[in-house]
């Protein structure tokens, strides 16, 4: 029934700023830009698969690797988050992203200065490390270390 992840979708306060980190720092290429504004023909459909009635809104889709990311930018209705996120939260925790160089990019990303929960660790068959991207979610980096795990990619 299933044959892979496809995407998974956040919602940013800031579109321009997701893009910042997403595109510009992790390299994410950018395949489409869509929009709408509410009462019109793709606000009406987006209420359709959604359930958010006169919505309006800027969504982007990254290409990551074999998977893709869509961000959205609601104006409508406004998105809220309240408290502080944990990786404790109810919901999907964080999204991790596969890497060649765990300490590159740990290095190149604190020099940009997005925060970082930690500095890499081993965790068995692999590297990881977590930062947050600019609206607080949570983003693992991982290095697959040991090819015979099955947890490399392609």
């Amino acid at each position: 029934m299933i044959n892979g992840i496809h995407h998974p979708s956040l919602v940013t306060g800031d579109m321009d700023r997701a893009l910042g980190f997403y595109r510009d720092l992790l390299g994410l290429e950018a395949v489409s830009e869509m929009g709408w504004e509410a009462g019109s023909e793709m606000s009406d459909f987006a209420s359709g698969i959604t359930g958010i009635k006169g919505s309006s809104a800027r969504a982007m889709t990254l290409k990551a690797g074999n998977a893709f990311l869509e961000i959205f930018e609601y104006s409508k209705p406004e998105p809220k988050r309240d408290g502080t996120p944990t990786l404790a939260d109810k919901g999907i925790a964080h999204i991790c992203f596969d890497v060649a160089d765990v300490q590159g990019a740990f290095d190149t990303l604190s020099a940009a200065g997005v925060p970082f929960v930690g500095t890499p660790l081993d965790a068995g068959p692999t590297r990881v490390v977590f930062c947050q991207d600019p609206d607080g979610n949570f983003v693992e980096l991982q290095q697959v270390t040991d090819p015979a795990s099955g947890l490399k990619l392609g």
